[in-house]
């Protein structure tokens, strides 16, 4: 019998797709079945590696080559040298990318390696394989779960100082702890998996990555707010996580691990996954569980919260994506382990999008507490062309421009909240000294009123104002008190807006104004 020597993975993930990732896998085992190579070399699918922007992505072990914007026609190549003969071929291969999947705290190089928990098997596994996630320690969780009762489960995740990741910034005991001792025959876990902020695409590539692990941490935190059925409610456009999610599913039932009396546990939960149909306001978690519900997604007034009347006035938790895929490693490693990583308030790691004028925009999973400066200049390779930088967008439209002073201040929720920053979706927009700034905020405005839902007054005709005041501005026909307008109209709806959504505008605008406030007022004329 021969020898596996190489195994060849090829990032599947709806970028790499576009990019032409199937045509390219279908050449390469094409290609090494035409060599004679096919007993020694496999080639397999995974989740994204993390890069973006770089066409089809090949990784070749157990050498941990990347080799990147791979087409049919370098196949022959890559095989005959790489593969047949043992030579690198140099023009495809991606130098720039940090290292991946090594969970420590060393420094190699200028580039960090990542301290993944979240990520921790995306790019190394086949997503749509339960066998290679179980051969992760997949799944172990839950026994461990089951061993620890609800209470000691719930205990477990306060100790690990575990905060929502979907923005908000919530203690995840807490949340769960409501819904726990909340009466009710019925209870629900709900996945926020809609992820409308631009910029931000960290839950798909985690669920396209790694679904099983999702799958995991909603048995568990069904199992300890005593929920039996679970909804993943996920953005419609997002077709290969919900082909991937579905699959996922069905193997944890084959395996008796999703339906009746899971692991003989006496505990029995399962999951179903609902599209939504593209309102980014469905991002809050009334509104998402109002279109659960098959009406309008518009937000409920709070309280009561959804924690103890939610999803068709049960008690329900809603939680992110990237927050319920930490809940498998904190049970399984213990709360001590977590907060190794992180800092003393905001305790483990921040999965982020970084994308703009940077030299590798893509996915990465650091620390909390890791600087912008870190984030940028030895994460994402710096600006590219060498060119300065500017400002960064930090945490979708509804976050903050923070300029070069902020390059040293802590990524994480505490200390963010003290610049009156947010941490929000993670996604990182950086923007070199070419950005124009009135261009960006005219985007943001309009972005807004185009989503809001039109609920509440302040909302609905405070985004229609404030496009017209930068649509003036942007046009050169502003005048002075232009600018004071723009910072009451949004003071004004952060006081009075019904949801986060006619709340957040402050902070796009007020931080523009802070930083940039000369560029902004050189557009109107004199």
């Amino acid at each position: 019998m021969n020898r596996v020597r190489n195994h060849v993975l090829i990032s599947i993930d709806a970028g790499t797709i576009m990019a032409g990732a199937r045509a390219v896998e279908k050449a390469l085992t094409e290609e090494i079945v035409r060599q004679g190579l096919s007993d020694e070399i496999t080639v397999l699918e995974t989740g994204s590696i993390g890069a973006t922007g770089q066409g089809v992505i090949i990784v070749v072990y157990p050498e941990g080559v990347y080799y990147g914007n791979v087409t049919v026609q370098d196949i022959p190549q890559l095989v005959e040298e790489h593969l047949l003969k043992g030579r690198l071929v140099k023009r495809l291969l991606l130098s720039e990318l940090p290292k991946q999947h090594v969970v420590t705290k060393e420094k190699t190089g200028l580039l960090k390696e990542q301290p993944r928990i979240v990520l921790r098997n995306s790019g190394i596994i086949d997503p749509e394989n339960i066998d290679e996630y179980i051969a992760r320690e997949g799944y172990e969780a839950i026994g461990k779960a089951f061993s620890l009762k609800p209470e000691g489960v719930i205990e477990e995740i306060k100790k690990s100082g575990l905060i929502g990741r979907g923005g908000a910034g919530f203690p995840t005991a807490m949340k769960w702890g409501f819904a726990h001792n909340a009466p009710g025959d019925q209870k629900y876990i709900i996945c926020n998996a809609d992820e409308g902020e631009p910029g931000t695409f960290k839950d798909r590539l985690i669920l396209e990555g790694d679904p099983h692990k999702l799958i995991e941490g909603m048995i568990i935190a069904g199992y300890a707010i005593g929920a039996t059925k679970g909804f993943i409610y996920i953005r419609g456009e997002y077709s290969l996580s919900i082909e991937r999610l579905e699959k996922a599913i069905a193997q944890a039932r084959q395996y008796e691990l999703l339906g009746d009396n899971i692991l003989e546990s006496g505990f029995s939960f399962d999951l179903s996954v609902m599209k939504g149909a593209g309102a980014y306001v469905c991002g809050e978690e009334t509104a998402l569980i109002e279109s659960l519900e098959g009406k309008r997604g518009h937000p409920r007034l709070k309280p009561p919260f959804p924690a103890i009347a939610g999803l068709w006035h049960k008690p329900t938790v809603v939680n992110n994506v990237e927050t319920l895929a930490n809940i498998p490693e904190i049970i399984w490693r213990g709360a001590t382990w977590y907060r190794g990583y992180g800092t003393e308030k905001c305790p483990g790691t921040k999965v982020y999008t970084i994308i703009g004028n940077v030299a590798t925009p893509g996915i990465i999973e650091a620390e909390m507490g890791t600087t912008l400066r870190d984030i940028i200049y030895e994460y994402a390779g710096g600006i590219k062309e060498g060119k300065k930088f500017k400002c960064a967008l930090v945490g979708g439209a509804a976050g903050a421009f923070l300029g070069p002073d902020m390059l040293d201040v802590q990524m994480d929720f505490a200390n963010l909240k003290e610049y009156a920053a947010v941490l929000g979706s993670g996604a990182i927009l950086v923007m070199d000294e070419d950005a124009d700034i009135v261009d960006m905020l005219q985007s943001v405005l309009h972005f807004f009123k185009h989503e809001s839902c039109g609920h509440c007054v302040p909302c609905r005709l405070g985004t229609a104002q404030l496009v017209k005041v930068i649509d003036r501005i942007a046009a050169s026909k502003g005048i002075k008190e232009d600018i004071e307008k723009l910072s009451n109209i949004s003071d004004v709806m952060r006081d009075t807006s019904f949801c986060p959504l006619g709340q957040s505008l402050c902070l796009p605008i007020s931080s523009a104004l802070k930083y940039f406030h000369d560029e902004v007022y050189a557009r109107i004329p004199l």
